[in-house]
């Protein structure tokens, strides 16, 4: 029990840290599409094929490359990266978090667990502050160009991913030890040290397993908070909700420092209890 405590903070990406969907910054436009026409023919896709709509915007991407003569490849989906707009204060928000959990005895690690594609957000500025990114990827053939998904994270699989993270369990390959039976005092990161922070409807079944197993859920949005967030506070789907402004002092910076504050003083008692239980009265 001497290892200092970890606290995850879980992100979706889109409308969560970024303004809106991350292909509409740099790939829809590659393709002379507008948001609209992509996702308009992303949704027709599933509907006429029954598919997953993670997957039919994925085949989208393909077929619509393909038929544009433009090479879908690794580098060309991680150079859109750059344009992605981010809200206020989060460039700064994650070392800053780090600085505050350091000062209260604790580790704080940062996930994304996103429907959009982890190509692009490796292509972020922010990139290098995430333990781990989840995201949906494709495989490439020999010349490099995108051939079928390899990871695709819908909106109901993100929970699998908030698993590997209380198990540290991280590599998504590694199956039969993620569904290892694990005593809850020997997982890398308890429940209740995780923080989940989403924009809607999507990123419920996350908020949800936080609110049943001990950890915290905040639902972030844009401009005038709308019906649909109230909604979620009001049934009990989340436990606060904030402008997404990450910046020093707002009330999303207060709260996630409250909610760090009370998770290590909550690990402290831990250690406490346990060091006593094994003799240690000192």
């Amino acid at each position: 029990m001497t290892e200092k405590p970890i606290i995850a903070i879980m992100y979706d990406f889109d409308k969560t840290l970024c303004t809106k969907d991350m292909q509409d910054y740099a790939f829809i436009p590659s393709l002379n599409m507008t948001p609209k026409e992509f996702w308009g023919k992303a949704n027709d896709v599933g509907t006429s094929l029954h598919m997953d709509s993670v997957l039919a915007y994925m085949y989208t991407m393909l077929l619509e490359s393909r038929e544009k003569n433009l090479p879908l490849t690794r580098k060309s989906l991680t150079e859109k990266g750059n344009k992605i707009e981010f809200f206020p204060g989060v460039k700064e928000w994650f070392q800053r978090i780090n600085r505050f959990g350091e000062s209260n005895g604790v580790t704080v690690e940062h996930y994304v667990i996103s429907s959009g594609l982890k190509e692009i957000i490796e292509g972020t500025s922010i990139s290098k502050e995430f333990k781990e990114i989840y995201g949906c990827e494709f495989v490439y053939g020999d010349d490099g160009v995108a051939v079928f998904p390899k990871t695709a994270v819908n909106y109901t699989n993100k929970t699998q991913f908030v698993y590997r993270i209380n198990k540290g369990v991280l590599d998504v390959a590694n199956d039969e030890d993620l569904n290892k039976s694990m005593p809850d005092d020997s997982k890398r990161i308890p429940f209740c040290n995780m923080i989940y922070i989403g924009d809607g409807l999507s990123d419920v079944p996350c908020m949800k397993m936080m609110k049943s197993y001990g950890g915290v859920s905040i639902a972030v949005y844009q401009g005038d908070v709308t019906v649909k967030v109230m909604d979620l506070l009001l049934k009990d789907r989340v436990d606060f909700i904030y402008p997404a402004d990450y910046s020093e002092n707002s009330g999303l910076d207060n709260t996630v420092k409250n909610i760090i504050r009370k998770m290590a003083v909550s690990e402290k008692l831990y250690i406490e209890n346990f060091n006593q239980k094994k003799g240690n009265f000192k």
